[in-house]
């Protein structure tokens, strides 16, 4: 349930509420007890009732019931008329009523055992479901159960208004004061704190992605929308996406990969500057990796370290990449040793910049709780033996690191959501339950978000959204009473590498003994050598240390100096392949304008070959005819030579005088 703040009075009205409450005789039930028609009038009753309701479930959304039911309908009719009092309001005036009645109530209530009845659901539930009305949400009753199974109320602790640095409770989920309206209820979006703001990107609701940023100031618990652009470098259409990964780098937040409805070929790496508050892409080098949703990401150093996931078709991955953001240059891992299953909606961390946990995780049809470590500086899997109570196998949970405490929330294990909050010691590996919530609250959901920031020397959990049967939009914060022993960053960083393994049972390094009884990969913490240590004076170690230093600046800058000749090397060359891909183009061209050349030319041939068929046909037939002719006048120049010898037989035949006299006029 959420917990209100202070009045402006200063009185604690969550607590004071509650005590007012239970001494009146509400007892959880739909209508005012005996106990409270007897002590007071009734029009008093009826308005002590509907503060309380307006108070613990916010404004009346039930339908009028009919005229005839007069006692339901009067109920109904004055908790309606409150309309959108805020909660902090109505307990205000239940106490201030309260005590106009029965002045010396506090009095007598402290005589007796006072506790806050916190479940007024109707159907006996451990909450109410927060009222929407107007597009605000307002907050939910919740139980949440301590280690020693006692219930209490989260509202009854010192919770105020003035931001998270007022949370004086340890290890128990609360909901602050959120007095402005909620972002959509959504899972599976990216979450990222910036100076005491957290970010919420894109996310699923209803199975349609959604590409909205919201901030929550964590001072005044408020929150906003921003309304991005997108910027006039690499300008990016902001394409709504779930189950991918929010990373605060600089003064920018990276979104990485993701679920999107039409997705690209590899991941996709997208920036929003927060100070012109503009969306860009960003331009990388080397082989991206195939595009993905339900990935982790973390940040090591200035790298991206890319695990796991499932792709757009629904394959699923348990490849390893490491983007470098300085240079942008893609790298995929190749690293020794077993590594963990394919598997999606898993969560990871990283111990001393040196060592990458992966904890649990899904594939299609089972859930895991199984742990698995990386040697960043080896690149070799590891498979260590857990200690404590481990937690038990889940999906879509989220997790968060606090020096050396790696804490995990929600998740499921597709039959329902786990309620325990754990935590795990990233230096022996032990695990342990920081706290249980009871009911389906929202720190018990799947896909939900969890970050941490830091007030005053001390740390916050701060989580958001998550799916349990419903979508979410609440915030929920817990202060960890578990403190960190890890040394910090720059002390870490400039220590030699001397290592030891820490045994997980005892806390004592032990290499032999580790390596000896068959255990694989514990993780190994990078310490001082004492023999060493104390040979040297403090000078000499500093000495050392700033000899070290030195010499590694020195080497970054050679390999950003190498980095940049390749990159322009890289340019140079991707200018050549332009140069010639035209160069074959035009090539391409001409060839194909030859290719039809040459085609017509062929037809040409084809034709002339045709004709020529034709004229030797034709020569035949003239040569026929040609022997024909000079067949014939053989033939006539025969008849006439023997009609020109007939002589006596011509006479004989009575040829015609004119005719001998034709015949004699040819001779």
């Amino acid at each position: 349930m959420a917990t209100m703040g202070r009045a402006s009075s200063g009185l604690q009205y969550p607590e004071r509420f509650y005590a007012a409450a239970s001494y009146v005789g509400f007892d959880g039930s739909i209508s005012p007890t005996k106990s409270l028609t007897s002590k007071f009038p009734n029009s008093t009753a009826l308005l002590l009732f509907t503060l309380y309701k307006q108070a613990t479930v916010g404004p009346c959304n039930i339908p009028e019931p009919s005229t005839w039911k007069i006692v339901e309908h009067s109920k109904w009719a004055s908790w309606n008329q409150l309309g959108n009092m805020s909660s902090t309001e109505a307990m205000r005036l239940f106490v201030k009523i309260l005590e106009e009645e029965d002045p010396g109530w506090y009095s007598r209530a402290s005589n007796s055992v006072v506790e806050p009845v916190i479940d007024v659901q109707m159907n006996h539930n451990s909450k109410v479901e927060p009222v929407i009305e107007n597009g605000n949400s307002y907050p939910e009753t919740k139980t949440i159960s301590t280690e020693n199974g006692s219930q209490v109320g989260t509202q009854d602790k010192d919770v105020v208004v003035e931001g998270f640095g007022s949370v004086g409770v340890y290890d128990e989920w609360i909901a602050p004061p959120v007095t402005s309206q909620r972002p959509k209820a959504r899972y599976e979006h990216g979450a990222a704190v910036v100076q005491d703001k957290l970010y919420i990107y894109g996310g699923n609701h209803n199975g349609r992605y959604l590409n909205d940023l919201h901030v929550l100031d964590l001072r005044n618990w408020t929150w906003s929308k921003i309304e991005a652009k997108a910027g006039d470098e690499s300008p990016v259409t902001l394409t709504p996406c779930a189950g991918h990964s929010l990373i605060p780098w600089g003064n920018k937040l990276l979104s990485i990969a993701g679920h999107t409805k039409d997705p690209s070929e590899s991941i996709q790496v997208k920036a929003f500057d927060l100070q012109t508050a503009t969306w860009s892409s960003l331009k990388s080098f080397g082989k991206a990796p195939v595009s993905r949703g339900g990935q982790s990401v973390n940040l090591v150093g200035s790298s991206l370290v890319v695990f796991g996931g499932q792709d757009a078709k629904r394959t699923l991955l348990n490849d390893l990449h490491i983007l470098d953001l300085e240079t942008m240059t893609w790298d995929e891992i190749d690293a020794v040793g077993v590594p963990p299953s394919p598997r999606s909606d898993h969560t990871a961390a990283v111990h001393v910049d040196r060592y990458l946990l992966i904890f649990g995780g899904g594939s299609h049809a089972t859930c895991y709780n199984d742990l698995h470590v990386l040697d960043m500086q080896t690149m070799e899997w590891s498979r260590p033996t857990q200690q404590g109570e481990i937690p038990t196998p889940r999906a879509g949970h989220a997790g968060v690191t606090v020096g050396e405490n790696w804490f995990i929330v929600g998740g499921g294990d597709n039959k329902s959501g786990v309620s325990e909050t754990v935590v795990l010691n990233m230096s022996t590996l032990t695990w342990s339950v920081v706290t249980s919530v009871q009911g389906r609250i929202p720190v018990a959901s799947e896909g939900l978000s969890l970050v941490v920031s830091s007030f005053n020397g001390e740390d916050l959990l701060v989580s958001f959204g998550g799916y349990n049967g419903r979508y979410n939009n609440d915030v929920y914060v817990l202060k960890p009473s578990h403190k960190s022993t890890v040394q910090s960053k720059t002390i870490e960083n400039s220590i030699p590498e001397s290592v030891s393994i820490q045994n997980a049972t005892n806390g004592t390094p032990d290499v032999e003994s580790e390596y000896g009884a068959g255990h694989e990969g514990k993780i190994r913490e990078i310490v001082v050598d004492n023999a060493d240590a104390s040979k040297k004076s403090k000078g000499d170690i500093v000495s050392v240390l700033k000899a070290e230093r030195e010499e590694l600046e020195s080497s970054l800058s050679k390999e950003k100096l190498h980095t940049l000749q390749l990159k322009q090397e890289l340019g140079e060359a991707e200018s050549r392949n332009t140069d010639l891909y035209k160069e074959l183009q035009s090539v391409r061209g001409q060839l194909a304008a030859e290719q039809s050349r040459c085609f017509k030319l062929e037809v040409e041939v084809a034709e002339l070959g045709q004709k020529l068929q034709t004229i030797g046909t034709l020569q035949k037939e003239l040569e026929l005819l040609r022997r024909q002719k000079a067949a014939s006048e053989q033939a006539a120049l025969n008849a006439k030579q023997r009609q020109g010898s007939g002589g006596m037989w011509r006479w004989l035949a009575g040829t015609p005088s004119n005719q001998r006299e034709e015949d004699h006029d040819d001779e």
